[in-house]
């Protein structure tokens, strides 16, 4: 089977505006999560959330494309470049049929949209945009970034909320090893706006606490998660083709798996019980497309939803996979820090463990200390956490019953 690595990172968050700044940040425990700034948030309840600050498109991207595009797609134009960047491909000198394209879409370039409809009712059809379609539409980054980096292969969008990062990664995968050698893979995410946070709201899992401080996965306070934007965007190569153009691989993609409960309500009494079988199924056949044992996973980054039936749930399917040595493996919610990026919210877990495993440090869960955490896990606090990270174990659920598992190698 061929071995998929990622060689490249690009990252746009809310705590910084490339890799080493987001990474830095991690190490801190600094969160990026502040009151919204984008638009008047005091008629909504949910109040703060992960804003990417002092991001300006026209600095980075071609002003003819910034007119076309949403928030969301600018910052995957960011990433993209920032990755190839890191990688050290010039995907102009390979052929264009040889790299493909896969990301994650949520609410897409809600902004955008919402822009270009209050110009048609407050002034007519004639006043709404030529690139209004485009803008909005969820596949919007994939074909973007495509179309402007000359990459013909497979292309792929992934619509799975917020299990969709680590899918794109898993689906990017797939098309390597079906024959595409280089895939760029991610997904960020634009969901601070009105009528964005308006969608949101009616799941009932926002966190309404008026402080930077609203977002504590694993506490005893937990109330829910903030929005958060920005992301990732990755590299994954045939490892053979990484080999032969001298790429330092930074992890392998060793194995995923995805399940789905059905549609029912959050309210629902046995919700997170039926979610929490459905997640642990997936780690379990993670772990089994990897060939590893569980007692090989090394730290786990968590999806966190600071649900508090929702973070029980969540450590009780990886404590029944993972058995007695779960007890010794470090835990981590880099989302604290970040807001709940829906489709991007994988991929900065995935860019986080990737790092972790490049420099055997596991990053804190920010804003936790020891006496607020409410689980029976090692929830990394305050510091790194360092040791040998052989592999890590990446988890995401989206909204409506998606689970996915991620493990990721270390290359050393």
């Amino acid at each position: 089977m061929t071995e998929v690595v990622i060689t490249g990172l690009g990252v746009v968050a809310p705590t910084g505006l490339d890799t080493d700044t987001f990474w830095r940040a991690a190490l801190a425990g600094a969160s990026g999560i502040r009151r919204i700034s984008r638009f008047d948030s005091r008629r909504y309840p949910v109040r703060y959330a992960g804003e990417v600050a002092n991001f300006d498109p026209t600095a980075v991207l071609d002003p003819r494309i910034v007119v076309q595009t949403d928030l969301w797609t600018q910052f995957v134009l960011e990433g993209t470049r920032q990755v190839l960047e890191s990688a050290s491909l010039d995907p102009r000198a390979l052929d264009s049929f040889d790299v493909g394209v896969t990301t994650s879409a949520s609410s897409g370039g809600n902004a955008f949209g919402q822009r270009e409809i209050e110009a048609l009712w407050a002034h007519g059809p004639r006043h709404v945009g030529p690139y209004q379609s485009i803008a909005w539409f969820y596949a919007a980054s994939t074909g973007q970034i495509s179309i402007g980096n000359a990459m013909r292969g497979p292309c792929a969008v992934v619509s799975s909320e917020s299990a969709g990062g680590l899918d794109a990664v898993a689906h990017a995968r797939r098309a390597v090893r079906q024959g595409c050698p280089v895939q760029v893979c991610g997904g960020t995410e634009a969901p601070v706006s009105p009528y964005a946070l308006t969608c949101q709201l009616p799941s009932g899992l926002l966190s309404e606490r008026d402080s930077p401080g609203a977002y504590r996965p694993f506490a005893h306070d937990a109330s829910g998660y903030v929005p958060g934007e920005g992301g990732a965007v990755l590299l994954l190569e045939d490892a053979a083709h990484a080999e032969a153009r001298n790429a330092c691989p930074l992890a392998v993609v060793a194995g995923h798996a995805a399940t789905f409960t059905g549609a029912q309500s959050t309210t629902d009494g046995d919700y997170w019980s039926r979610a929490g079988e459905a997640l642990a199924a997936a780690i379990r056949l993670a772990i089994a497309d990897a060939h590893v044992d569980p007692a090989e996973i090394d730290a786990v980054f968590a999806d966190g939803m600071a649900v508090p039936a929702a973070d029980r749930a969540e450590i009780s399917a990886v404590r029944e996979v993972l058995g007695p040595s779960f007890d010794r493996v470090p835990v981590t919610a880099v989302a604290a820090g970040l807001g709940r990026a829906y489709s991007a919210a994988g991929t900065f877990a995935v860019a986080a463990a990737t790092l972790a495993l490049r420099d055997g440090l596991v990053p804190p869960t920010p804003g936790l200390d020891e006496d607020d955490v409410a689980v029976d896990a090692d929830i990394v606090l305050g510091t790194p956490r360092r040791g040998p990270l052989r592999h890590v174990l990446v988890l995401a659920r989206g909204f409506g019953g998606f689970s996915s598992a991620l493990v990721l190698g270390s290359t050393r």
